[in-house]
């Protein structure tokens, strides 16, 4: 079974603190109406620790789409868990790439509707990928996407890639009788959405909370014991999974807004909501102690590789050797354990997760780049010319004072905490820093445009390190500053790591993809175009004093984020306590 995909992501799957307080809690819970439909049963409730406000905006192809869009609303091709590889078929039952990687095929799985009950076929799929990239770009090596038949499509592509199907099939599907017709899709805020998920109808819908009720021609309910063998050519090897689920017993979910993690993390306490994907400080004390018998957490390390990405374009953060002084100066185990409460553990220098260890060379792992020592950092720095003046202060390549801002959204406690012990760890060596922390919004669109100094961010992830390492290093990647940009936020591109991309993405042998990825994360480790501090961990704690079913360390078919694509699994496999 899947464990976990991390949101195709498009934007930040950010947990942020700050707000609220026991009274504003009290009247949100009151407005929402304490979790409870105008007809009675106890609806899923889950918070939104980031968003202060709500706006009525379930359009699939925007980033600032209101929650739930991508995961209870519409839904991709396939499912995949980008530790393990493993594939859920979804809206596609089956699909087959070509011998020389320069198609895929996708058959979709007969039976789905749309929920004004439509049924789905090829040229939504067609109109999807049109639409997604007007509005949001990417696909650069999608030449054509072509319906075969009702319900066979073809994408054509202008390279060999043989790793493009967990990116094509996490695509979500939008219909074409309605996005067809929309001239500026990018600006649409789709009150209403058409889609084929569990929960479609959008009720109650306040700024503060709203809630999904359930998709009345939803298909999920007549896909139980699927084949697991049903899910087609899967070129990497690996072994696609059936979900069994029947959403029908879920009444509802709903959503609350939040500004931060100290309002959410309230109201999961107060026993208020079911689910809190949030991070939470000792949460053994401040959460499941107070309920052992229902309360549980699970922060498994599958999301994204946190890191201190800097803004490339501009020196000194141009310099190779000035970015790796700073990599050997940062503490990592400090980072870890006390700025994120001991739920992460230090990256290494390849950029990667424990769940590629299977892809990791070894060599380039052990390397001390990513090893607190400020003697090699301070070498380092007098090296490269970066040498500390009269007053004990670093000087940067011009005789200038070095002076360094690292940005972080206000509400993210745990980052401010990581980004305050960088600060030290640089004063440490005569570098000069200042946290800014404005809102996340500013953070990001700073990000976006390149506009920001440093920052501490997240990574795109994928099933394989591909998805890691073309979003750090291809020059494809690259758009210039003012240009906005959803990956490659530090603005940097390798012509070599760019080639070895391509030879990865060209053959469909796996021990030689493995091969190619160990030229790449050696060439990573010579450039080090971001500094990578820790996996980040999956927040999940939930109670099921009123929903059973939930996915846990031994049974891991799903994380317990809510903004991961196996989300739906979750969805569909909650069910009331009797």
């Amino acid at each position: 079974m899947p464990i976990e995909v991390s949101p195709r992501w498009p934007g930040p799957t950010r947990r942020q603190v700050l707000a609220g307080g026991a009274a504003g809690l009290a009247s949100l819970l009151a407005a929402s109406g304490c979790s409870r439909s105008a007809a009675g049963p106890r609806l899923l409730t889950i918070p939104r620790e980031d968003m202060g406000t709500f706006t009525r905006n379930f359009n699939p192809f925007t980033t600032n789409s209101a929650p739930m869009t991508g995961q209870a609303i519409y839904e991709p091709l396939l499912i995949v868990n980008p530790l393990s590889g493993e594939i859920t078929p979804w809206l596609a039952e089956s699909w087959a790439m070509s011998d020389d990687a320069a198609s895929l095929t996708f058959h979709l799985r007969p039976g789905v509707t749309w929920s004004d009950g439509r049924p789905l076929v090829a040229k939504d799929v067609v109109t999807t990928f049109a639409v997604h990239r007007a509005v949001a770009g990417g696909y650069d090596y999608l030449d054509s996407v072509t319906a075969n038949n009702a319900t066979a499509v073809t994408l054509t592509f202008t390279r060999p890639n043989s790793v493009a199907l967990q990116e094509l099939g996490s695509q979500l599907i939008a219909p074409d009788h309605v996005w067809s017709a929309i001239s500026e899709p990018a600006k649409y805020p789709n009150p209403a959405p058409i889609a084929t998920g569990p929960f479609t109808k959008v009720t109650s819908f306040q700024t503060q909370s709203f809630d999904l009720m359930p998709n009345p021609t939803y298909w999920g309910s007549n896909h139980q014991g699927d084949d697991a063998s049903a899910s087609g050519d899967d070129p990497t090897g690996t072994p696609s999974t059936g979900h069994t689920a029947d959403h029908t017993s879920l009444p509802g979910i709903r959503m609350l807004a939040f500004a931060g993690n100290d309002s959410a993390n309230l109201a999961a306490v107060s026993g208020d909501v079911d689910w809190a994907p949030q991070y939470m400080a000792d949460i053994q004390t401040a959460y499941i102690d107070k309920d052992p018998a229902h309360r549980h957490y699970w922060f498994p390390g599958a999301d994204s590789t946190i890191q201190w990405t800097l803004n490339t374009t501009k020196a000194p953060y141009n310099d190779p050797a000035f970015r790796k002084a700073l990599s050997q100066a940062i503490d990592r185990k400090t980072i870890c354990a006390t700025g994120m409460s001991g739920y992460a553990q230090p990256a290494d220098p390849t950029g990667l997760g424990e769940g590629f260890r299977a892809w990791k060379d070894p060599a380039v792992a052990a390397l001390p780049l990513c090893t607190y020592d400020k003697a090699a950092a301070t070498a380092a720095l007098d090296a490269a010319g970066y040498r500390l003046g009269a007053d004990s202060k670093r000087m940067d390549l011009n005789g200038k004072p070095l002076a360094l801002t690292i940005q972080v959204g206000s509400t993210s406690s745990d980052w401010l905490s990581v980004a305050r012990i960088i600060v030290q760890n640089l004063a440490d060596i005569g570098i000069s820093a200042t946290v800014d922390s404005p809102d996340w919004t500013e953070v990001t669109a700073a990000l976006e445009t390149g506009t920001f100094e440093t920052a501490v961010c997240w990574s795109s992830l994928g099933a394989t390190p591909y998805t890691y390492y073309e979003a750090t290093m291809s020059t494809q990647k690259v758009k210039p500053i003012g240009t906005h940009a959803l990956e490659n936020y530090h603005r940097f591109g390798d012509e070599q790591a760019t080639a070895l991309l391509g030879q990865l993405a060209a053959t469909t042998d796996q021990a030689r993809q493995i091969e190619i990825c160990h030229q790449i994360q050696q060439r990573y480790a010579d450039q080090l175009p971001v500094i990578p501090l820790f996996p980040g961990p999956v927040w999940g704690a939930y109670t099921d004093e009123h929903f059973t079913g939930w996915p846990s360390q031994d049974n891991p078919y799903a994380s317990l984020s809510t903004r991961a694509a196996t989300t739906v699994l979750v969805l569909n496999s909650l069910r009331p306590r009797a």
